[in-house]
This record gives structure tokens, sequence and C-alpha cells, in this order.
């Protein structure tokens, strides 16, 4: 048993680091609406951010992110007695923060991510789940995983301030070339930290460096004033905080008004926008779908828990309460939850039972008292976290043969694309459009899965949408 809790808690360090890191994700993002996931303005009449609202989002978004982390982790323990944590994905919560809730309201974002769950908890339910599966190459899967890594790091560097826009250029280095100011010297060192850690395998590195440059944070804003970065339309500071201002603040019990909060039918209200929505729950569920289960069959080769054809014990009832937490995060306003690799770390300590899940989930429960303290946590000191996924996604690159171009070309477009056009969907869309079309002209159309085609037409039929529009718009 006590291998067990101690390999539960092992797991928790190493996850914890989400109920910093997605709020400042979910909880400082603008809807269609200009509104934060709270339901309160992004900005003033001005245009200047009111710093208050954000700090009251970020809050309510920590909160929830740990009562939904705790309560599925929990149930993955009790029922499908595995030892894996679940909490928000990083990467899924990217896709709703900048690519889905920008182009409508954040409830009905939240509603999209519902279905993304039930629909998986079908073809789970059907045994279809394995059928796409198969159907999708490994090169495709790979390069999904490796453009979400790059998409993030990419978000991670922005949030710090570290890469900005330029008047000459798309993007530059810090402030005009230069790295200036604290928060750059936070993120930069809080980096290095998190490297340290990390190569001397000091189990929640992630955790521990977001931490301590909080506290650092904290004590530089206290001595030198350095106030946020935006202050008014008109007025800037280039040398202050990109998002969070690092400050003491007062305490206040978990705000859990998030829960709940969902519109399943308001995206579907504009027929025009049918066919784009139903492409962002494809690419939604594709994402979670493809992570899940490399990750389950990871965690039970870490632990030696695979069969001999290769699988986790129980693997039906693991993929159900995955499937039940995408839809979990959807219901508390979080972004679907899914299975952590980062699990793999508990389970070096010992951890193979179930048991190990219900001690990750009840530290995740009591992590709700600490919610309210999130609003301390600048960008600068949780961003090192999100270029540091980069370097750990990045790592399945050797999984695609370059030199053969019906792997190369796909897995490197849906890689590039992710994060220079910003969006996950156009991605994956360019990677399943190519490898389809590189097949057939290879004379090799009978190797695609039926599946396959159906996917790429609606891919082709989403990069369209706005010529498609235009024309029925005369």
């Amino acid at each position: 048993m006590s291998r067990e809790i101690r390999g539960g808690l092992v797991t928790f360090f190493t996850m914890a680091y989400i109920v910093a890191l997605n709020p400042l994700i979910i909880g400082t993002t603008a809807d269609s609406k200009g509104n934060l996931i709270s339901g309160m303005p992004y900005k003033d009449a001005s245009g200047a951010v009111i710093g208050a609202n954000v700090g009251a989002s970020i809050a309510m978004v920590a909160a929830a992110t740990a009562l939904v982390a705790g309560l599925v982790t929990i149930l993955m323990g009790v029922w499908a007695r595995f030892p894996i944590g679940l909490a928000t994905g990083l990467g899924l919560n990217a896709m709703v923060a900048y690519v889905i809730a920008p182009t409508i309201t954040w409830p009905q974002a939240m509603g999209l991510v519902v279905w993304e769950g039930l629909i998986i908890l079908v073809l789970v339910l059907t045994g279809f789940r394995t059928a796409v599966f198969k159907a999708v190459p490994r090169a495709l899967r790979t390069g999904i995983s490796v453009g979400i890594g790059l998409f993030i790091t990419f978000i991670g560097l922005v949030d710090a301030g570290f890469v900005r826009k330029a008047a000459g250029t798309p993007v530059e280095l810090g402030i005009h070339g230069a790295l200036l100011g604290w928060p750059l010297v936070v993120f930069i060192v809080g980096f290095l930290l998190l490297v340290v850690l990390f190569v001397r395998r000091v189990k929640g590195a992630m955790l521990i460096s977001i931490l301590a440059m909080t506290v650092v944070a904290v004590i530089l804003e206290a001595i030198f004033k350095i106030g946020p970065s935006f202050i008014s339309p008109e007025k800037s500071n280039p040398v202050g905080w990109m998002l969070n201002v690092p400050a003491l603040g007062n305490f206040s019990m978990p705000n859990l008004g998030l829960i709940g909060r969902v519109d399943l039918f308001g995206a579907f209200s504009n027929p025009g926008a049918v066919i784009a929505l139903a492409m962002t729950i494809f690419a939604l569920l594709l994402s979670d779908f493809f992570d899940t289960m490399g990750t389950i069959v990871a965690i039970g080769a870490e632990g030696d828990l695979l069969d001999s054809s290769g699988n986790p014990p129980r693997t039906k009832e693991i993929l159900i309460v995955d499937s039940l937490a995408a839809v979990a995060g959807g219901v508390g306003s979080v972004s679907s939850n899914t299975s952590y690799i980062e699990s793999a770390a508990g389970v070096g300590e010992g951890a193979r039972t179930g048991l190990a899940s219900v001690v990750t989930g009840l530290a995740f429960l009591a992590t709700l008292l600490l919610a309210p303290f999130v609003n301390m946590v600048p960008s600068e000191a949780a961003a090192p976290a999100l270029v540091f996924v980069g370097f750990l996604m990045m790592s399945q690159v050797v999984h695609v043969n370059w030199e053969d171009p019906e792997e190369g070309i796909p897995a490197f477009l849906t890689i590039a694309l992710m994060p220079f056009t910003y969006s996950i969907t156009n991605g994956i869309g360019a990677g399943f459009i190519t490898y389809v079309l590189i097949k057939v002209v290879r004379g090799k159309a009978k190797e695609v899965h039926p599946l396959l085609y159906g996917v790429a037409g609606a891919f082709v039929v989403y990069f369209l949408q706005g010529v498609i529009t235009k024309m029925i718009g005369g």
C-alpha cells in the first residue's frame, strides 16, 4: 500500500502544474462577444484589459480544474483500477481557447467539448474507436502530437513575452530584439530551472519550477512595482508582466460558478457554421482519441501491466472513464480531461493499482483550497512548462520515416501548420488531405482506409468553407 500512496502522490506532483497552467489558457482568452469564461468582459470601452476580471476568471478556472481532475481520477482508480491520473489536456485546452472560443461563446465552446466526449464514449462502447485508431497511419498520429507540442511551445513563448509581434517581421525576440525586464528574467530562469530539475530526474519538476518562480515574481513585483505590460491603448509598459501581475491577494473560498455553464446547442444555431463546428469537434475528438490510446499503452508498458497482445487490463473501462472525463471537462468549463502521460512517473515509483489514482484524485481535491492563490502565478512563471511540454511531445518525431514522402510530407505539414497558422485544426486537415492525395497519385489508393477518404473530403470542405459561403451568399 505504501508504494501505491507514494506513486499516487508522485503522479499528482508531476501533474499539479495544470491547476496553475490551465487558468492561464482558459481563463485569459475572450470569446466572440469579448467575454472571459466567467462571463465578465475582457476589456473595457477603451480597450484596456480589466485586470480584476481576468484575475477572477483565472481563480474560477483553477478551482474547477482541480475539482474535475480529482473526481475523474478517483473514478479511474475505483472503477478502471488503473494507475493513471486525468486532468485538463494540454493541447486540447489550447484548441478550445484559441481556436473555438473566439468564434462562438464560452458556454457554446464547452458544449462542443461535451459532444466530443459523448461521441468518444459511443465509439468506445461500439468498439469503433479501435477501428479508427488502426485506420489512421502512425505518421499522421505522430504529426498531430508533435504539431500540438510546437503550438503549445509558441503559446508559451508569446505568453512570456519572449516572442512578440514586430513591425518589420511577423515576430521578434523580446523587446525589439532584446531581452529586457524582470518578467523575462523570471521566464528564462524558470525554464533553465525546469531543465536542470528534469535532467536531474527530480519528481514534480514542472510544479517546482512554477512555484519557485512565482515566489520570485511576487518578491520582484513587491520591490520594483513592475506592473502590467498593457495599461491602455495609448500607454503600454513593454517590460511589464504579460498577463497576471504577481501580487498577494485576499484569500477567498473557491468559486465553482463555472460548473454547468454549458450551452449544448447554441453553437449550431447558425447553419452556415455547422460544417466548421463539425470539423472542430472532429479535431478535438482526434487529438483526444489518439493521445489517450498512446498514453495508456505507454503507462502499462512502464509498469509491466500489458497483456500478451500489448493491451492494458480493463482497456474498455479505462477508455470509458477517459471519455466520461472529456464530458466532465466540458460540464466543468475547463476543457476536455484526458489521461496524463506524466502518470508514468508514479508508476516508476511503484504504482500498480487503482489505489494510486485514488490518492492522486484526493490530492487534486485538496488543492481546491489553494485555487484562489493561482491568481498570483504570472504567465512568465508558468510558460516554461508550456515550452517544455513542447519538447516532450517533439520526442515522438523519430517515429516518422522522413525518407518516405508518403509519411514525411503529411507529417511535416501537420506539424508546421499548427504553430504557423495558429490552428491545430488546419494542421490536422492538411495532413489528412496530403496523405490521401499522395497515396492516390502513387497508385496506392487501395491502401487508404475508406474512413480516411471521408475525413479528407470533409477537411476539403472545411478549407473551402469561405469560398462556399461567399458563393452561397452571392
